[in-house]
């Protein structure tokens, strides 16, 4: 097969809707929507044959040759771009349809249509690279990608902002991810995928002096520096602590957008990068530690977030977090196929909360906040019970897709060792944590008394076809995709690591349990604060405001970038534009013009306008000139 056309097609329909879309418009699902579904129809042959078997390179043409660095544009196909293409062919193909209903009459529309398709493009292009730098290319492209469509309405200030928060804060994790590209070029001549790997042990020991420059000492492993160095430009895209605070200001943009996106697809690359650099990150026990424990912090600062949000976007958007991190952490104690499986199964369910919550906005004319919702379920019964089914599989039901990937991160977590014991119960809290803030979006958005604007409740209905289809299909997703095997599948794409435990212990049986009694919980105490007692909430949260406020507001970690790092950088500009931009550059071109005007007034004064003054002066001059010339 001819693997090069599943991102070939999405490109294609970019540059058609980018040169063309003025005159398409309204027409531009017509181009997008085959063609994102065509490379899906490929992506399921491709998984397929992987599954046989087949693992291939396909070399597209050599892109740059400089000394003995060669880079060949190729794409790579293995198990894991293999379930990779899925996520991301079967999600985009599904927004695309969902887009066409919720964007109808946007003025933006063939734009919008452009850019997930460029998107879809890149992010295929990223999951089939072959070397560290069409990596790298691509991961940018997918950051751009999402600059464009989180401002999408870039006549609000709000989604510029977020879209400028969104770019600065993932250039800082991808500067890091740069400098470990560079490092890995400089420890192992060239940044193939395989070269890099194949010589990876024999490099294991080999330190680097990262105060040389300075004439100092300080020697840490080669290894471990590029993994900390890649993880960076993770921790920036994948949304991990302390680099997280882009993603749920990235809810301005469009809702389709933050399914994609901000859900199932580009926010998963750091996760991939972790796992398709296994073979590095398995080599430096410190760097998968910083990994785990990064992941773990991040499960739990989003999960405690959600608990007291409003937005439903954002609620579900730190939820987004909480699950990255799961995901992190599953990665870094080894446990490649299991945080993968929970990705794959993640952006089924996730992507259909955020249509559902897509929705909701359309039906109640953009409203987000669920303080004035509720009484839904009855006007919106298939939102509502596919809502119902993704919130089951993020809180970990038993027999949906979250269960089985969930408790696969939690068993092969408790494998691992002290740390992974300790973490594994960081996770078990976290799942009652995730339960109980899933249902309380649940039960305050569609159960009680309506609190809707009484202008709009008369005209609250579904949605049309094209957005109540995608949510049907993404639920029966969020269930069978917990039954395709896919762990088992992917376990030859990693090395063994050992804490892939055996699943049907009575440890493992004991933990599976207490997961799901977690999840029942939460559920039971979510029905019980918000169905039959819901006055209870408001006098709790005024008992305990402390932690309420340390909640509601994300634990103020906004605010110390505000005090520590912006308005800092906001005065060191104020300084270097007064110091240096207007008193140095500013002064020398000013000073320049007004020597000159200087110059002027001064050969004003010798132009009297008077023909006797202008004879003199000539005269004067032949006298000196001939003076000079007898002297001489």
């Amino acid at each position: 097969m001819s693997y090069e056309f599943i991102p070939l097609l999405p490109f294609a329909a970019f540059l058609i809707l980018g040169l063309f879309g003025h005159w398409i418009k309204d027409r531009a699902h017509l181009v997008a929507v085959p063609a994102v579904i065509v490379s899906f129809i490929l992506s399921v042959i491709t998984f397929i044959e992987v599954a046989g078997g087949r693992h291939t390179t396909i070399p597209l043409y050599t892109w740059a040759t400089s000394g003995e660095l060669s880079i060949e544009l190729s794409l790579y196909v293995d198990r894991l771009t293999a379930v990779m293409l899925l996520l991301v062919t079967i999600v985009s193909s599904l927004v695309h349809v969902y887009t066409i209903g919720y964007m109808r009459g946007d003025r933006g529309y063939a734009r919008f249509f452009a850019y997930i398709a460029l998107f879809t493009f890149s992010m295929l292009m990223l999951v089939m690279a072959d070397n560290f730098l069409q990596l790298f290319i691509f991961w940018e492209a997918v950051g751009l990608c999402s600059y464009l469509l989180i401002g999408h309405w870039y006549e609000r200030p709000s989604a510029c902002s977020a879209a400028t928060k969104a770019f600065i804060v993932n250039r800082i994790g991808d500067f890091g991810f740069l400098l470990g590209l560079l490092l890995i070029y400089l420890t192992f001549g060239s940044l193939e995928y395989r070269q890099v790997f194949v010589q990876a042990p024999d490099l294991a020991q080999e330190t680097f002096n990262l105060l040389r420059p300075f004439g100092g000492q300080w020697e840490v492993s080669t290894l471990t520096l590029i993994c900390l160095l890649l993880f960076m430009g993770a921790m920036g895209k994948s949304a991990q602590v302390p680099l997280h605070v882009w993603l749920p200001d990235a809810m301005e943009g469009p809702t389709p957008i933050s399914a994609l996106i901000h859900a199932a697809t580009m926010v998963t690359a750091g996760v991939f990068l972790v796992a398709r650099m296994a073979p590095l990150y398995s080599l430096s026990p410190a760097a998968m530690d910083v990994v785990a424990i990064t992941g773990a912090a991040t499960m739990v600062l989003g999960a405690t977030i959600a608990l007291t949000q409003f937005d439903i976007k954002r609620i579900v958007a730190w939820s987004t977090v909480s699950q990255l991190g799961y995901m992190m952490m599953a990665c870094g104690l080894g446990a490649y196929a299991a945080g993968i499986y929970h990705l794959l199964t993640h952006g089924a369910f996730k992507a259909l909360l955020f249509l559902g919550c897509g929705s909701v906005i359309i039906a109640l004319h953009h409203e987000q906040d669920m303080r004035r919702m509720g009484g839904l379920k009855d006007k919106m019964p298939v939102t509502h019970w596919t809502f119902v089914v993704g919130s089951l599989a993020l809180a970990g039901f038993p027999l949906t897709a979250g269960f089985f990937s969930k408790d696969q991160i939690l068993v092969s977590a408790w494998s691992a060792g002290s740390l992974g014991k300790l973490l594994a119960s960081l996770g078990l809290a976290t799942a009652l944590l995730t339960a109980f803030y899933s249902f309380r979006l649940v039960f305050v958005t569609f159960w009680g008394d309506s609190r809707v604007d009484p202008r709009h409740v008369g005209h609250v209905h579904e949605p049309s076809r094209t957005m109540t289809g995608p949510l049907l299909i993404l639920a029966v997703l969020s269930i069978a995709a917990g039954y395709l095997g896919i762990p088992g599948f992917l376990e030859p794409a990693f090395p063994a690591s050992g804490s892939e435990g055996p699943h049907d212990s009575p440890t493992a049986f004991g933990i599976m349990a207490l997961a799901t009694l977690m999840g029942l919980v939460g559920i039971a105490v979510a029905y019980f604060l918000y169905v039959k007692s819901p006055s209870l909430p408001d006098r709790l949260a005024r008992q305990w405001q402390q932690l309420y406020h340390l909640s509601y507001n994300k634990w103020y970690v906004d605010e110390v970038y505000d005090r520590a790092v912006v308005r800092p950088t906001f005065q060191l500009a104020d300084r270097l534009w007064n110091g240096v931009d207007v008193a140095v550059i500013d002064g020398a071109v000013n000073g320049v013009a007004r020597t000159i005007a200087w110059g002027g007034s001064l050969m004003r004064l010798i132009q009297s306008g008077q023909t006797q003054h202008y004879a003199l002066g000539m005269t004067v001059g032949a006298v000196l000139i001939l003076t000079m010339y007898l002297l001489m």
